[in-house]
């Protein structure tokens, strides 16, 4: 028989093709790749998930303390550079002073009766007669 001469690039090609193809096999307990871009991409999925559960709640904040605000400075009597107004998780607590106990329920009742208000923290100080 008559033997053929191989060239040296096939043989690199071939030796790097086994390679891949090991590589590439399931080794026990360590999952197939497949297994593991379903557990990458799932946790890729939940993790953008969460960061935007807790962005839509910022915003929501943001919304409810605006609306907040705007109600306060609507309200007669009660003057809203003095009160101030942080809201989070829905929970609104107001800060500052008002000149009476009158106004400081009024303003507990507005930032109450506000949309997207689930509660309300009184912080504000009454100023002396």
């Amino acid at each position: 028989m008559k033997r053929r001469n191989v060239s040296p690039a096939l043989w690199v090609a071939l030796a790097a093709g086994a390679l891949l193809v090991a590589g590439c096999s399931d080794k026990p307990g360590t999952g197939s790749v497949g297994q593991k871009m379903d557990q990458a991409t799932e946790k890729l999925a939940t993790t953008t998930g969460q960061a935007t559960d807790k962005a839509a709640v910022v915003a929501d904040d943001a919304a409810i303390t605006t609306k907040v605000k705007a109600a306060i400075l609507a309200e007669p009597g009660l003057k809203s550079l003095q009160i101030s107004v942080d809201t989070k998780n829905g929970t609104v607590t107001l800060t500052g002073m008002v000149d009476n106990s009158e106004l400081r329920e009024k303003a507990k009742q507005v930032a109450s009766s506000t949309s997207g208000v689930k509660g309300v923290i009184d912080q504000l100080s009454v100023k002396p007669s």
